[in-house]
């Protein structure tokens, strides 16, 4: 069956047609352990094991048919992933880059040796058409993650979505209202959700084990580069440049989105702080007190250092979220390259006593209140579907069970949620000299030192000249946790930013529209 681009038709039934979310729609707080409880009792209510679409998973020994949106960069890793699990089988791939797309066909046949012999799509909505399809595995561009999450679960079919499970914050509410509402398998590609150690260990925080937690920070500083300027010219022949943009309202092509850096513009991605930091910023939200969902309030300071380049999103920031219960979450993104470089790409607790438990040499470690010197701690296991991410996700869909699920819809919506706020925060603010009085953060003694640190680093280690260059420092946003709108000083502005415009035919449904 054709898919009718304009009304959506998928499986021959009527989408929800696109309708603008009321001013302060009502959302109800979910805890993680809300979900779990609501989650299994969805599964148990399938009248079938896998999805309502197919129904062709029955037990362990049946074999779970998956498709891969998006083969070019991390989509190698799902095509190696479900690859590797036993009686799984790739029955399609979609790109809309035809090149692509033929030498990843090629790519699966060989290495699983004639036992998946994929069909190629270039749009997904055919994909989804095939009754006998369980699941989709979804490594597209960002601007992508959230419609084709929804897109699937409408046709009954369980997703493992990369990370960030959402573009902006109101098109993750509506990708967990999907989950809800058709019962299917959503697991998030935060590969931590599996690590039976940090579910351990926090366990052990929200005990008390350690005393209260105060700060949960994230790292994401790894070195990248510039990416130059390039001219904006027609897309090449082999690339459908309509479905690559999708719901993104991008006026022309440009060779600097395709097929890594669309990252670092605001229409496709998310910068850092929602690419690789969406698995830190999972990781210090998880930590927290376990009803603790999105924060009161967040803000960002930073700035694109250095490149001089086309690029939009920030190559250093700061940025933090403070949550109703009073726990903070900091963050920190630094990609500047330069002699002596620290590479951190982990995360670290700080207590109310002022001990503080982070890594060396990938123990855990806790360091008493003004010691330089720490003990590594025993951690018990923590409760996980065993198999890693890729094993995970594939009993989870055995089981119809959305709660087996190592990152579901709600933890990945959350998760995203944050890093969002922080980067709206930025994209609202204003230009100020580049010195220590940028970070100004009132009495919150602990925000000016590690904001402090920051600067040194970029001031004495990348050389960021005082006078040739400027932080931008972003407003304090108010955040409603239940509405999930902004309220107070800059609320306009901000909910402007909480929902990107979309293109026709690729619209996001709203929340109590899906």
């Amino acid at each position: 069956m054709n898919v009718d681009h304009d009304s959506g038709r998928i499986e021959g039934r009527q989408l929800p047609s696109p309708v603008t979310p009321p001013p302060e729609p009502q959302m109800r707080n979910v805890s993680r352990r809300q979900f779990l409880q609501g989650s299994a009792a969805a599964g148990a209510s399938l009248l079938i094991m896998g999805t309502r679409a197919s129904g062709k998973i029955k037990g362990a020994n049946d074999r779970l048919r998956i498709a891969v949106a998006g083969v070019n960069g991390r989509g190698k890793a799902h095509i190696g992933g479900w690859l590797s699990q036993d009686n799984v089988e790739i029955v399609a791939l979609v790109d809309p880059d035809s090149k692509v797309l033929s030498q990843r066909l090629k790519m699966v046949a060989e290495k699983s040796k004639g036992q998946s012999k994929p069909k190629g799509y270039t749009d997904v909505r055919k994909a989804l058409e095939d009754r006998t399809l369980d699941a989709i595995s979804v490594a597209t561009p960002n601007h992508w993650h959230s419609l084709i999450t929804i897109w699937a679960a409408q046709a009954g079919k369980h997703v493992y979505v990369e990370k960030p499970m959402s573009h902006d914050v109101v098109e993750g509410r509506v990708a967990v209202e999907a989950q809800k509402k058709y019962g299917v398998v959503v697991q998030h590609g935060t590969q931590s959700r599996s690590n039976a150690t940090i579910a351990g260990l926090h366990n052990e925080i929200q005990a008390g084990k350690f005393g209260k937690l105060k700060i949960s920070y994230g790292y994401c500083c790894k070195p990248r580069a510039s990416i130059g300027i390039k001219d904006d010219c027609p897309p090449p022949s082999q690339l459908d440049w309509t479905l690559w943009k999708g719901p993104a309202k991008i006026p022309q092509y440009n060779p600097n989105f395709v097929h890594y850096n669309w990252h670092w513009f605001w229409k496709t991605g998310n910068g850092d702080m929602n690419n690789q930091g969406t698995h830190q910023l999972d990781i210090a939200r998880w930590a927290l007190d376990v009803d603790q969902t999105a924060p009161v309030r967040a803000m960002a300071i930073g700035g694109r250092f250095k490149w001089n380049d086309q690029g939009e999103t920030p190559n250093t920031m700061f940025g933090i979220a403070e949550f109703p219960n009073g726990q903070h979450v900091f963050f920190n993104v630094r990609n500047v390259n330069y002699k002596g470089y620290k590479h951190q790409v982990e995360n670290e607790y700080y207590f109310e006593d002022g001990s503080k438990i982070a890594q060396v040499d990938k123990e855990y470690h806790r360091f008493p209140a003004g010691s330089s010197q720490g003990e590594a701690i025993e951690i018990p296991h923590g409760r996980v579907t065993p198999g890693g991410n890729w094993g995970a996700f594939v009993a989870a869909c055995r089981a119809g069970n959305p709660a087996m699920a190592n990152g579901n819809a709600v933890d990945a919506h959350y998760g995203s949620l944050m890093g969002h706020l922080m980067n709206n925060s930025y994209r609202l603010g204003k230009k100020v000299p580049f010195n220590a009085k940028a970070g100004r953060f009132g009495d919150d003694k602990a925000a000016h030192e590690h904001f402090m640190k920051l600067h040194a680093i970029m001031h004495d280690g990348v050389g960021v000249p005082e006078d040739k260059a400027e932080y931008i420092v972003g407003p304090w946003l108010t955040f409603d946790p239940q509405t999930e709108r902004h309220v107070g000083e800059h609320a306009a502005e901000a909910n402007a930013l909480l929902q990107d415009g979309h293109n026709r035919g690729f619209e996001v449904p709203a929340a109590n529209r899906v």
